[in-house]
């Protein structure tokens, strides 16, 4: 039998608990026919002051992930999405390859990860090389960002960490804060703005600041979604959230032939 309101596919997404934005933005980029589940990977809202902080927030998420994808698995979903950032770049590409394919050894599903969907998303572009990457981390996430876009064949030419202090005060960030950090990033040096991180807000800022900075700006919700979508054989232009998802209508083929993993 097919779900009512999830005709086309039912998506199950885990992200942590203490996130309010990834939920928001990819309810908005919903195609019609597909419907969001999400599961909340159980964290604490404690402070982080330091890297030392940052990696007991790591921790955490790490503790209770798989929990969060067996919970969600009894809606009977078709397909599952990592609605978080850090993790899936930890590490650099070889340990996302492991960790996705894990999620899909424990899900039995086709996983879409961040940091597969910025890869692929950049291959959308042509020859991009050289990128700036926007993230609400401390040195220790940024560092480990960094690795992944390098092992990829991404030069990462700036990189702005905002160092929030918390992980719900990530979706703090204003519009205001978030332009002025794309400013600091930009240059005639570099192809592309990435912004990982899935409780920054910026999915519709990143579709706006694509005008204006006149290259593509890549905010990881919408490369998440746009991936679990073209994934799904959903084509469906979106509107609202840059030319991503209302252009790029399929994973390249350039991509997928270097392998999605």
């Amino acid at each position: 039998m097919i779900d009512s309101l999830g005709w086309r596919k039912k998506f199950a997404i885990v992200a942590p608990s203490t996130n309010t934005s990834v939920q928001p933005e990819f309810d908005e980029m919903r195609a019609r026919g597909v419907t969001n589940h999400f599961s909340r990977v159980w964290i604490p809202d404690d402070p982080v002051e330091s890297d030392e902080d940052f990696n007991k927030l790591m921790d955490n998420i790490r503790a209770e992930l798989d929990n969060a994808v067996k919970r969600v698995l009894t809606c009977r979903p078709d397909y599952l999405v990592m609605g978080m950032s850090s993790e899936t770049f930890w590490g650099g590409l070889q340990t996302s390859i492991e960790l996705k394919n894990r999620m899909e050894d424990l899900s039995g599903l086709r996983v879409t990860m961040g940091s597969d969907a910025c890869r692929a998303a950049l291959s959308c572009y042509g020859e991009i090389k050289r990128i700036a990457v926007l993230t609400p981390y401390w040195p220790v996430g940024d560092k480990n960002v960094r690795i992944f876009f390098s092992d990829c064949g991404f030069e990462v030419v700036r990189m702005k960490g905002l160092k929030c202090n918390g992980p719900v005060e990530i979706a703090y960030a204003s519009p205001t804060v978030l332009v002025s950090a794309m400013k600091e990033l930009d240059g005639t040096d570099i192809d592309a703005i990435v912004q990982v991180g899935t409780n920054l807000a910026m999915a519709r800022l990143a579709g706006i600041a694509e005008i204006f900075f006149n290259k593509p700006v890549l905010a990881i919700n919408t490369a998440t979604y746009w991936y679990a979508l073209r994934d799904s054989g959903i084509d469906d232009p979106i509107d609202g959230f840059g030319s991503l998802l209302a252009e790029h209508r399929e994973i390249p083929s350039t991509f997928l032939n270097t392998g999605d993993q």
